[in-house]
């Protein structure tokens, strides 16, 4: 069976644009192994730990808690299933450390 890319995948094609390098890459190793379910996991953890991002610096730090918090439950839940989630977790410590200061 050929690999999926973003050419022959919605979800590939639909992610490519906004998703970092690091992101698509895992994305695409997620969608190859026919674990879809998991790549949306991925692209929602993406999306939570960008809302905590914008949050911080609109100065809302109580939505970027809640934000992160949710985060760092389903990268947890990702891990659980045996995901790659080395970079999520750079990007979670990152944020959360602005929220701190």
């Amino acid at each position: 069976m050929a690999k999926k890319n973003s050419r022959n995948n919605d979800l590939l094609y639909n992610s490519k644009a906004t998703a970092s390098p690091q992101i698509y890459s895992l994305l695409i190793n997620l969608v190859n192994q026919d674990k879809e379910a998991l790549a949306k996991a991925v692209i929602k953890v993406d999306y939570l730990l960008e809302y905590a991002s914008r949050c911080i610096k609109q100065k809302d730090f109580e939505e970027a808690n809640e934000g992160l918090s949710k985060a760092k439950s389903r990268i947890d839940m990702l891990k659980n299933e045996d995901v790659d989630t080395e970079y999520l977790e750079y990007l979670y410590v990152g944020i959360a450390k602005k929220t701190t200061i």
